[in-house]
Protein backbone atom coordinates (compact mmCIF):
# COMPACT_ATOMS: atom_id res chain seq x y z
CA UNK A 1 0.00 0.00 0.00
CA UNK A 2 2.93 2.31 0.75
CA UNK A 3 4.18 2.68 -2.82
CA UNK A 4 0.62 3.16 -4.04
CA UNK A 5 0.15 5.95 -1.51
CA UNK A 6 3.23 7.71 -2.89
CA UNK A 7 1.84 7.27 -6.41
CA UNK A 8 -1.48 8.80 -5.37
CA UNK A 9 0.23 11.68 -3.59
CA UNK A 10 2.02 12.59 -6.84
CA UNK A 11 -1.19 12.26 -8.87
CA UNK A 12 -3.00 14.54 -6.42
CA UNK A 13 -0.04 16.98 -6.17
CA UNK A 14 0.21 16.40 -2.42
CA UNK A 15 3.69 17.79 -1.91
CA UNK A 16 3.28 17.96 1.87
CA UNK A 17 2.57 14.22 2.10
CA UNK A 18 5.33 12.98 -0.22
CA UNK A 19 8.26 13.42 2.16
CA UNK A 20 6.45 11.58 4.97
CA UNK A 21 5.46 8.67 2.71
CA UNK A 22 8.85 8.31 1.05
CA UNK A 23 10.67 8.45 4.40
CA UNK A 24 8.30 5.78 5.76
CA UNK A 25 9.19 3.44 2.88
CA UNK A 26 12.91 4.12 3.34
CA UNK A 27 12.58 3.34 7.06
CA UNK A 28 10.78 0.08 6.23
CA UNK A 29 13.67 -0.96 4.04
CA UNK A 30 11.77 -0.81 0.76
CA UNK A 31 14.13 -0.96 -2.21
CA UNK A 32 14.95 2.62 -3.17
CA UNK A 33 14.78 1.85 -6.89
CA UNK A 34 11.24 0.55 -6.37
CA UNK A 35 10.26 3.75 -4.55
CA UNK A 36 11.78 5.79 -7.39
CA UNK A 37 10.40 3.86 -10.35
CA UNK A 38 6.97 2.81 -9.07
CA UNK A 39 6.23 5.57 -6.58
CA UNK A 40 7.63 8.66 -8.30
CA UNK A 41 8.48 8.11 -11.98
CA UNK A 42 5.36 6.11 -12.90
CA UNK A 43 2.83 8.72 -11.71
CA UNK A 44 4.87 11.54 -13.27
CA UNK A 45 4.60 9.68 -16.57
CA UNK A 46 0.83 9.49 -16.09
CA UNK A 47 0.65 13.22 -15.39
CA UNK A 48 2.76 13.85 -18.49
CA UNK A 49 0.36 11.79 -20.59
CA UNK A 50 -2.58 13.78 -19.20
CA UNK A 51 -0.82 16.99 -20.17
CA UNK A 52 -0.09 15.73 -23.69
CA UNK A 53 -3.72 14.65 -24.06
CA UNK A 54 -4.95 18.09 -23.03
CA UNK A 55 -6.55 16.89 -19.78
CA UNK A 56 -3.99 18.61 -17.54
CA UNK A 57 -2.23 21.95 -17.80
CA UNK A 58 1.06 23.58 -16.83
CA UNK A 59 0.13 24.31 -13.16
CA UNK A 60 -0.80 20.64 -12.58
CA UNK A 61 2.34 19.35 -14.23
CA UNK A 62 4.49 21.78 -12.28
CA UNK A 63 2.78 20.74 -9.02
CA UNK A 64 3.40 17.06 -9.76
CA UNK A 65 7.05 17.74 -10.62
CA UNK A 66 7.51 19.65 -7.35
CA UNK A 67 5.93 16.75 -5.43
CA UNK A 68 8.26 14.24 -7.07
CA UNK A 69 11.28 16.39 -6.27
CA UNK A 70 10.34 16.35 -2.58
CA UNK A 71 10.70 12.58 -2.71
CA UNK A 72 13.88 12.70 -4.78
CA UNK A 73 15.61 14.87 -2.19
CA UNK A 74 15.14 12.09 0.36
CA UNK A 75 15.95 9.25 -2.02
CA UNK A 76 19.06 10.70 -3.62
CA UNK A 77 21.63 9.84 -0.91
CA UNK A 78 20.24 6.29 -0.64
CA UNK A 79 20.36 5.78 -4.40
CA UNK A 80 23.95 7.01 -4.47
CA UNK A 81 25.02 4.77 -1.58
CA UNK A 82 23.32 1.81 -3.25
CA UNK A 83 25.34 2.50 -6.39
CA UNK A 84 22.33 3.40 -8.53
CA UNK A 85 23.50 5.12 -11.69
CA UNK A 86 21.51 7.90 -13.37
CA UNK A 87 20.19 7.05 -16.82
CA UNK A 88 22.36 9.78 -18.30
CA UNK A 89 23.53 13.35 -17.78
CA UNK A 90 21.71 16.29 -19.32
CA UNK A 91 22.84 19.92 -19.36
CA UNK A 92 19.86 22.25 -19.75
CA UNK A 93 19.31 25.99 -19.98
CA UNK A 94 17.45 28.84 -21.65
CA UNK A 95 19.53 30.36 -24.44
CA UNK A 96 21.28 33.72 -24.54
CA UNK A 97 18.93 36.71 -24.54
CA UNK A 98 15.94 34.82 -23.11
CA UNK A 99 14.98 35.06 -19.44
CA UNK A 100 11.98 32.69 -19.48
CA UNK A 101 12.37 29.62 -17.33
CA UNK A 102 9.02 28.07 -16.34
CA UNK A 103 8.96 25.61 -19.24
CA UNK A 104 12.65 24.85 -18.84
CA UNK A 105 12.18 24.27 -15.11
CA UNK A 106 9.34 21.81 -15.70
CA UNK A 107 11.40 19.90 -18.25
CA UNK A 108 14.40 19.83 -15.88
CA UNK A 109 12.31 18.56 -12.98
CA UNK A 110 10.60 15.91 -15.10
CA UNK A 111 13.95 14.74 -16.49
CA UNK A 112 15.32 14.45 -12.97
CA UNK A 113 12.15 12.68 -11.88
CA UNK A 114 12.67 10.24 -14.76
CA UNK A 115 16.08 9.29 -13.40
CA UNK A 116 18.48 11.56 -15.29
CA UNK A 117 21.24 13.65 -13.72
CA UNK A 118 20.34 17.22 -14.66
CA UNK A 119 22.71 20.19 -14.66
CA UNK A 120 20.56 23.33 -14.92
CA UNK A 121 22.44 26.39 -16.18
CA UNK A 122 19.50 28.74 -15.70
CA UNK A 123 18.56 31.47 -18.19
CA UNK A 124 20.36 33.78 -20.63
CA UNK A 125 23.05 31.14 -21.18
CA UNK A 126 25.87 31.76 -23.65
CA UNK A 127 26.53 29.02 -26.21
CA UNK A 128 30.07 28.66 -24.84
CA UNK A 129 28.69 28.01 -21.35
CA UNK A 130 26.56 25.13 -22.64
CA UNK A 131 29.53 23.49 -24.33
CA UNK A 132 32.08 24.04 -21.56
CA UNK A 133 29.81 22.61 -18.86
CA UNK A 134 28.65 19.77 -21.09
CA UNK A 135 32.25 18.71 -21.66
CA UNK A 136 33.12 19.20 -18.00
CA UNK A 137 30.36 16.84 -16.80
CA UNK A 138 30.62 14.53 -19.82
CA UNK A 139 26.96 15.08 -20.68
CA UNK A 140 24.97 12.81 -22.95
CA UNK A 141 22.50 15.51 -24.01
CA UNK A 142 22.56 19.30 -24.23
CA UNK A 143 19.00 20.65 -23.91
CA UNK A 144 18.07 24.25 -24.61
CA UNK A 145 14.91 26.31 -24.77
CA UNK A 146 13.70 29.67 -26.06
CA UNK A 147 10.32 31.30 -25.60
CA UNK A 148 10.98 34.34 -27.77
CA UNK A 149 11.13 34.20 -31.55
CA UNK A 150 13.96 36.73 -31.37
CA UNK A 151 16.14 34.29 -29.40
CA UNK A 152 15.70 31.33 -31.76
CA UNK A 153 18.97 32.22 -33.57
CA UNK A 154 20.73 31.60 -30.24
CA UNK A 155 19.47 28.01 -30.35
CA UNK A 156 20.98 27.64 -33.83
CA UNK A 157 24.29 29.06 -32.60
CA UNK A 158 24.36 26.77 -29.58
CA UNK A 159 23.48 23.64 -31.55
CA UNK A 160 26.27 24.42 -34.02
CA UNK A 161 28.80 24.95 -31.22
CA UNK A 162 27.79 21.71 -29.47
CA UNK A 163 28.39 19.83 -32.73
CA UNK A 164 31.77 21.54 -33.07
CA UNK A 165 32.99 21.24 -29.48
CA UNK A 166 31.17 18.28 -27.89
CA UNK A 167 31.64 15.27 -30.13
CA UNK A 168 28.61 13.01 -30.27
CA UNK A 169 26.49 14.70 -27.61
CA UNK A 170 22.83 14.93 -28.60
CA UNK A 171 21.05 18.27 -28.82
CA UNK A 172 17.43 18.57 -27.63
CA UNK A 173 15.53 21.82 -28.17
CA UNK A 174 12.14 23.21 -27.23
CA UNK A 175 10.05 26.29 -26.51
CA UNK A 176 6.91 27.93 -27.83
CA UNK A 177 8.30 29.15 -31.19
CA UNK A 178 10.31 25.99 -31.89
CA UNK A 179 8.99 23.64 -34.58
CA UNK A 180 10.00 20.34 -36.09
CA UNK A 181 10.91 22.16 -39.32
CA UNK A 182 13.21 24.55 -37.42
CA UNK A 183 14.79 21.57 -35.65
CA UNK A 184 15.63 19.90 -38.94
CA UNK A 185 16.83 23.17 -40.49
CA UNK A 186 19.43 23.84 -37.80
CA UNK A 187 20.48 20.20 -37.44
CA UNK A 188 19.35 19.62 -33.85
CA UNK A 189 18.86 15.97 -32.87
CA UNK A 190 15.42 16.31 -31.27
CA UNK A 191 12.52 18.61 -30.51
CA UNK A 192 10.25 18.31 -27.47
CA UNK A 193 6.89 19.91 -28.13
CA UNK A 194 6.22 19.71 -24.37
CA UNK A 195 7.91 18.39 -21.22
CA UNK A 196 6.65 14.78 -21.51
CA UNK A 197 7.82 14.66 -25.12
CA UNK A 198 11.24 15.96 -24.08
CA UNK A 199 11.53 13.19 -21.48
CA UNK A 200 10.51 10.57 -24.04
CA UNK A 201 13.12 11.82 -26.53
CA UNK A 202 15.83 11.90 -23.86
CA UNK A 203 15.02 8.30 -22.95
CA UNK A 204 15.23 7.32 -26.61
CA UNK A 205 18.60 9.05 -26.99
CA UNK A 206 20.04 7.28 -23.94
CA UNK A 207 18.32 3.91 -23.95
CA UNK A 208 17.72 3.48 -27.69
Amino acid sequence: MGIQEIYQAVITYNKAKIAELVQSEIDKGTDTSTILNEGLIAPLDEVGKGFSDGDLFVPEMLAAAHAVNEGLELLRPHLVSAGAQPKGTIVIGTVKGDLHDIGKNIVAMMLEGAGFKVVDLGVDVEAEKFTSVANEVNADIVAMSALLTTTMPAIKTTVALVKEKCGNMKTLIGGAPVTDAFTKKIGADGFGIDAPAAVAIARKFILG
